[in-house]
């Protein structure tokens, strides 16, 4: 488990690139932002984070599909806190490598939009901001930017991979209960989504 007082950090806010709002021009690093679609196990999934919320429930795959199921990433999120008393009991020891594995693959089957937008970010740090959350993200302080930064400091890992690694497969981490809707996860393929969307129709 992460101890949060050794993590913090401090950003300055005229040195960093943040994201708040999803509208921004850097809001597509959000989890929350729409356009991101994924697809893992041949389901469907609207965003990394209905993909991160669903696998607090991984031996509940009807939780799973009814967080999956929601149009957007804040409903799958607010229906998942509806269930807190059934979420994986080692949640807090993996949520990170969770969090990490659910942006490969957002990068992994969003190459040209995500990635994109990663890598506009440069070298410059990247920051989360939010008015509670200093595990994810930090909030402001004077001129800086406090708090763990733990997703923001996820991206700027996964922009250092996009610049030297081919993201064509995301494997599946090597956990005990690693399902979703009640089969184990395989490799997710970049090519996935595409099959997915001829297969249904999707976009017909």
């Amino acid at each position: 488990m992460i101890d949060l007082k050794q993590e913090i950090r401090f950003y300055n806010i005229q040195e960093c690139i943040s994201f708040k709002k999803t509208t921004e021009k850097f809001g597509g690093l959000s989890n929350m932002a729409g356009g991101y679609s994924i697809v893992v196990n041949g389901i469907f999934i609207k965003s990394s984070e209905a993909l991160y919320q669903a696998m607090k429930y991984t031996n509940y795959p009807e939780i799973q599909m009814e967080i999956i199921k929601q149009n957007s990433p804040m409903t799958a999120k607010m229906i998942s806190k509806k269930y807190k008393k059934n979420i994986r009991e080692d949640w807090e020891n993996i949520k990170v490598s969770i969090m990490k594995w659910s942006l490969r693959i957002k990068l992994c089957q969003n190459l040209d939009t995500f990635g994109n937008l990663l890598l506009e970010t440069n070298n410059i740090p990247i920051v989360e901001e939010s008015t509670k959350d200093i595990f994810w993200g930090a909030k402001k302080v004077d001129n800086y930017y406090e708090g763990a930064n733990i997703l923001g400091r996820l991206l700027m890992e996964l922009r250092e991979l996009h610049k030297n690694y081919k993201f064509d497969s995301v494997k599946p981490l090597n956990l005990n209960n690693f399902y979703l809707n009640g089969e184990n996860i395989r490799i997710v393929k970049q090519n996935d989504k595409n099959n997915f969307i001829i297969k249904s129709g999707l976009f017909k």
